[in-house]
């Protein structure tokens, strides 16, 4: 008897993230794609089984859970899987501003990027945007911003031929004045652009490790910890958990609960009713 395949499955969303312009996740069993173009750069993660595709008219085959797949917008290419297993993928649409068309020829002459740790941040970045099912407004848009700063940073460094630029040493200041801004947008947070415009309009990724360097954490793990903090306070003046959880700043109760058993190591709701032993 042959053995019953598993069934292909596809998710699809676009997240308030700018510069991506679609989240992919997919499994295929027995698929194969005709010869298309995409108007965005496709850059893909395979987490099982094989996939074989064509570029500009040259055949890949990938396997590899290290490598970072990268298709270039406007250029030729197909896919399609290998074995019966199939294969599972994630894939990100990112527009323009995240990689501009001019290093479309580097990506052709070397779509397969064996790059271990581009793939973890890769992951990362997938993580942060979370899952189809929850509204755009639950993304951790600090640490989605963040995140894609640095895959951005890796992919340059691979397309360019040269390593990151040199922002000199992290600036102790300049993460102090990130933290008064972070502290007052505890509620509403902020977006990455965003601050750095605010602060000069410094590089991201300096303003990051900037931040790091001084206090130990990333800035979107600090704005976290700020907000399960003042859920903390809301609860403890007799707020519910579901307003406690948008009045610091959470999409949601189920938000707030995620983060608030890291931190507490309790739900909100146990939190609340907990009292004096």
């Amino acid at each position: 008897m042959a053995a019953i395949r598993p069934r292909s499955t596809v998710s699809a969303w676009q997240p308030s993230v700018p510069g991506i312009a679609e989240v992919f996740h997919a499994r295929f069993t027995d698929h194969a794609y005709p010869t298309h173009v995409h108007d965005t750069w496709a850059l893909m993660i395979l987490d099982g089984g094989r996939v074989d595709f064509a570029l500009d008219r040259e055949r890949h085959g990938v396997e590899l859970r290290n490598s970072v797949i990268l298709l270039p917008p406007g250029v030729a290419h197909d896919g399609r899987t290998v074995t019966e297993a199939g294969f599972r993928k994630r894939v990100l649409y990112l527009d323009t501003s995240v990689l501009p068309e001019g290093l479309t020829g580097a990506a052709v002459d070397a779509p397969l990027l064996l790059d271990p740790a581009l793939r973890e941040r890769v992951h990362g970045l997938h993580v942060a945007l979370g899952a189809p099912e929850l509204p755009a407004g639950a993304v951790e848009r600090l640490e989605a911003e963040s995140r894609l700063a640095f895959v951005r940073e890796r992919l340059h460094r691979w397309l360019a031929g040269r390593a990151p630029t040199a922002y000199g040493a992290p600036g102790a200041r300049l993460a102090v004045r990130l933290r008064e801004l972070l502290d007052a947008r505890v509620t509403e947070g902020i977006g990455l652009e965003e601050a750095s415009a605010e602060l000069g309009h410094v590089h991201p990724t300096h303003l990051i490790r900037s931040f790091k360097a001084a206090y130990g954490l990333p800035p979107h793990a600090y704005l976290t910890g700020r907000r399960v903090e003042l859920a903390r306070r809301l609860l403890l003046a007799g707020m519910r958990p579901a307003e406690a959880a948008t009045a610091a700043g959470f999409y949601d109760q189920a938000h707030l609960t995620r983060h608030f058993g890291r931190h507490v190591g309790t739900s909100p709701a146990r939190f609340a009713r907990s009292g004096p032993v």
